[in-house]
Order: structure tokens, then C-alpha cells, then sequence
């Protein structure tokens, strides 16, 4: 199937509809889920353009691993978490949401993930603004 180039991520890479940054760089984009699952719920996408992990290029998808790993240790620390769930999916089938590849950084736990439904409601972008500015308070220590 062809990218869907009027994807929501898409947009936001664009700059078309605003996010809540937490990190950037040539390669990848992480911000705030707007419908978080957990407090601090993170996305973190590829600024390639590729629906799932199956058509992503190796070095674009060695790019965005390591700003996973980066990230999250931020998340996990801005938190204040013991743990965190990361989760990816390819395709509808899988539950993808978005046409888009991207991970989700969860700090919480997966017994309490399995309680909470993604998507399900809007969070509260005061507090979801909060959170990122912890986050990226940790990454530029």
C-alpha cells in the first residue's frame, strides 16, 4: 500500500498541526500523545515516510531506535517510573491507529496499560505540557 502522505504524523511533520516536542533531529520526532494512555505517554516517529517497521529503510529505522532508547530514558527519569511498555504495531489488523510508524514510550506498567484504552479520550494538554517540559528537561542534562 502507498504512504498516505494526509496522515495526522505526516501533518506534523509538515508543521500543518502542532504537537507538544519533546525532541528532534534530522531523522526522527518526539512529542506528547494528545490521548495519552498513561501520564507521559510518548510517541516517537521516523521523518521517513513509511507506514509500518516493514517499509522503513535500515538506517532510518537505526536513526529511530536510538532516539527510542534516548527518549525513554528521559521518560522513564522525568516520570519517575521503575519500568516503562514500549509499544510499536504494523497495521490496522495490529491496531495501528496511525498510517504512520511509530513507537509509543508508556511509563507505567503493562497490567495497568491493559486498564487504560488508547485513544480512548483527550488528556489534559496543561498537564500533558508539564510532562514534556520534564522530559526535556532530562534530555539536556
Amino acid at each position: 500500500m502507498a504512504y498516505d502522505s494526509n496522515n495526522i504524523f505526516a501533518k506534523i511533520l509538515r508543521g500543518e498541526i502542532p504537537c507538544t516536542k519533546v525532541y528532534e533531529d534530522e531523522h526522527t520526532l518526539a512529542f506528547m500523545d494528545i490521548m495519552p494512555q498513561a501520564e507521559g505517554h510518548t510517541l516517537v516517529i521516523t521523518k521517513e515516510h513509511a507506514e509500518t517497521i516493514l517499509d522503513l529503510s535500515p538506517a532510518a529505522a537505526a536513526a529511530w531506535i536510538h532516539t527510542v532508547q534516548k527518549v525513554a530514558k528521559a521518560v522513564k527519569k522525568a516520570m519517575g517510573v521503575d519500568g516503562f511498555v514500549l509499544m510499536q504495531l504494523n497495521g490496522v489488523a495490529a491496531g495501528q491507529s496511525v498510517p504512520h510508524v511509530h513507537f509509543h514510550i508508556l511509563p507505567t506498567s503493562l497490567g495497568t496499560l491493559m486498564t487504560r484504552a488508547h485513544g480512548a479520550q483527550m488528556g489534559d494538554l496543561q498537564q500533558i505540557q508539564g510532562y514534556a517540559e520534564k522530559i526535556k528537561a532530562e534530555l539536556a542534562k
